[in-house]
């Protein structure tokens, strides 16, 4: 059998990640070889403005503006897509898969949005596919499930794998202020786009976690029925009733097998202090895991970055670049996967945290307890802040089981109540395992 000695890569975009890809392969490269046993050498970069200034040196021959020149060039084996978005990203690999080609990706949203359809065209024409980085930036969750778990069930799955949004959550409950005064501030520090809706609104989470079901439950990545709801309306006073009652807030990413359907779900949530994942702070990031065999376990590390997630890149391309200089590739992305089915969010059965903003006088806490009790909700506690008479006061409810249907139902009859003076606020609590 033949060895190849040198593998070429064709580099896709050359922004954050790229040029985090660049300095880790220049940086540890001899290490790369000695691990690897075989030469990664960048043969071709594509880039939209060839005269952008960066703080790497690419040579002048390496760059070009055309994808085509990666396509067409015989000494490119793997294609490294980091340029983003959906389109024309998936018709290039698309392309590359078809003229053989291997490819690595960090696009989270092209997974999400064609992953059946990229996952097919390699399992076809016998290419690798790698997309460690889509999914947690430098933790390995992907490798993970597919090879160290491949032996399990997976049984639950909660993620914090936003890191924007968990920096915000965390400020607030460390150091005060309300959300949109956090938010400039990760803004100002560069942890927050200056449009923040993808990350804030939980959608940047909603895709990682159809990445991660598509995975774990051996399923198409769902693009929907997936509940999703973001931080922009947590405050203040929600933190501070939060960790009263033995809780912290986290945007989390939540999926369960119920044999038949998945639940998929995306919002803020309870999180007993007690818990591993109320611990995970800053720009971090954690996803944990139940398998039938192994148990629960945690991965923890920074889920964004350029060097973070350029560690998960090439760790793919040198997997690859393996196979390759052996004369192989692993040509099965991902067995044959089915359709799911997603459990509607109506269908859930948790406990409940609702905030009720209403005018202090008296009658108000009953009406509300008769709508909850009229719609099956059991009230567990209730806590109420002494106000001046007639003035806006919070009132929190916890609940016990209740179905999201009939929160739902009771919350839309609540609000329309002469004394509540704001949307209810509705915080679902996890159980973890009950």
């Amino acid at each position: 059998m033949t060895t190849k000695k040198t593998i070429g890569i064709g580099l896709l975009g050359l922004g954050t990640v790229g040029t985090g890809v660049w300095k880790l392969l220049e940086q540890n490269g001899d290490l790369l070889k000695e691990r690897a046993g075989v030469s990664l050498e960048i043969k071709r970069v594509c880039v939209r403005d060839p005269k952008k200034k960066r703080e790497i040196q690419v040579p002048e021959n390496l760059i070009s503006i055309n994808p085509d020149d990666i396509l067409n060039d015989p000494g490119v084996d793997i294609v490294v897509e980091l340029m983003g978005g959906i389109e024309p990203a998936g018709k290039i690999l698309i392309e590359a898969i078809r003229r053989g080609k291997h490819v690595v990706t960090a696009n989270k949203a092209l997974i999400a949005d064609r992953g059946e359809k990229l996952f097919k065209a390699a399992r076809e024409k016998g290419v690798s596919f790698g997309f460690e980085a889509s999914v947690a930036g430098g933790i390995p969750i992907i490798k993970a499930i597919r090879e160290g778990f491949i032996a399990n069930r997976i049984q639950e799955i909660y993620g914090i794998i936003n890191g924007t949004a968990n920096f915000i959550l965390t400020e607030m409950a460390d150091r005060g202020g309300d959300f949109s005064t956090v938010l400039k501030q990760a803004q100002k520090e560069g942890f927050a786009e200056q449009d923040p809706s993808f990350d804030v609104k939980g959608i940047d989470a909603s895709q990682k976690l159809s990445i991660l079901i598509s995975l774990c439950y051996g399923v198409t990545p769902p693009r929907e029925g997936m509940y999703v709801e973001g931080i922009d309306r947590v405050t203040g006073l929600d933190i501070e009733f939060a960790r009263k009652l033995g809780y912290v807030i986290k945007l989390l990413a939540i999926s369960k097998d119920h044999a038949g359907a998945v639940e998929a779900r995306v919002h803020p949530t309870m999180v007993p202090l007690h818990h591993p994942l109320a611990d995970v702070k800053g720009v971090f990031n954690a996803i944990y895991l139940k398998g039938d065999a192994v148990g629960e376990t945690m991965f923890f590390g920074r889920g964004a970055g350029m060097m973070p997630t350029a560690s998960a890149v090439v760790s793919d391309i040198a997997q690859i670049a393996q196979e390759v200089s052996r004369g192989y590739a692993a040509p099965a992305v991902l067995p044959v996967m089915k359709t799911p089915t997603i459990q509607p969010i109506e269908e859930l059965v948790t406990p409940y945290y609702f905030r009720f903003s209403v005018v202090d006088r008296p009658g108000v806490l009953a009406q509300i307890a008769k709508h909850l009790g009229d719609h099956d909700i059991s009230i567990a506690n209730v806590y109420q802040q002494e106000r001046d008479a007639g003035a806006k006061v919070p009132i929190v409810v916890m609940t016990h089981d209740a179905h999201e249907r009939n929160v739902r139902q009771s919350v839309e009859k609540i609000d329309k109540l002469e004394s509540v003076l704001d949307r209810t606020m509705v915080i679902r609590v996890e159980r973890f395992g009950k």
